[in-house]
């Protein structure tokens, strides 16, 4: 029961509002710089690449403090300071108090309010990668099983993206989504054990272009 509850959670339909972004890939397309085939593979790769780099040891360093101690207090310093891009800001708000509520719902007597009340009381917004380390952890999740969710869900929202913005069929997509799994064990293996001190960006274009999506005409997506 403990793996049928995760895969409940990883489903596309819990509704967090994860689909109601498309994370640069819409300006992406818009402004020419990601095009169906190869261009579009290497996007996925930056892209999972800088979710890895810069998430994993956050979600990491989150699981050793699911007790809420003081130790907390820097990591949601840092990560706050590291989304620059406003909209994306925003949108981490916004995903994380709807992850939270829900859990709040499924889980009564873990008490992951107390999550989003340390937060309020420290000064400080929660976000949605902070919010899933930490309610899983209390729920008993692995650090490993939870950085491997993480991953799904990062690949996965950005192939439905792709497909609904029509860069691919959904054959395709969900092909190329099985193509892509074996990338995670690269990913996993070079950055789960690092903490949030070691998280880096390394895809700086991809911020750039997520800046440029208010700048577009007729959106389908949030940023």
């Amino acid at each position: 029961m403990h793996f049928a509850r995760l895969l409940h959670l990883v489903d596309s339909a819990i509704p967090t509002g994860s689909f109601a972004y498309s994370y640069g890939l819409e300006s992406s397309v818009t402004f020419g710089l990601v095009r169906p085939g190869a261009e579009l593979r290497h996007y996925l790769y930056s892209f999972l690449q800088q979710a890895a780099s810069l998430e994993l040891p956050f979600l990491l360093s989150c699981s050793h403090h699911a007790s809420l101690d003081a130790g907390l207090l820097p990591i949601a310093e840092e990560y706050d300071a590291l989304l620059l891009v406003p909209a994306l800001h925003r949108a981490s708000l916004t995903q994380a108090k709807n992850w939270l509520r829900l859990l709040e719902s499924f889980y009564p007597a873990a008490d992951l309010a107390a999550i989003g009340a340390w937060h309020a009381g420290a000064d400080l917004p929660l976000h949605f990668v902070p919010a899933i380390g930490l309610s899983l952890t209390r729920l008993e999740f692995s650090a490993h099983e939870v950085q491997t969710m993480y991953l799904h869900m990062a690949l996965r929202d950005q192939i439905s993206a792709a497909i609904r913005l029509g860069v691919i069929g959904p054959m395709e997509g969900h092909r190329l989504q099985h193509d892509f799994y074996t990338v995670f064990d690269e990913l996993l293996t070079q950055y789960a054990g690092r903490g949030y001190q070691q998280a880096t960006r390394s895809a700086f274009l991809l911020d750039t272009a997520q800046t440029f999506h208010d700048d577009i005409y007729s959106k389908l997506f949030q940023n």
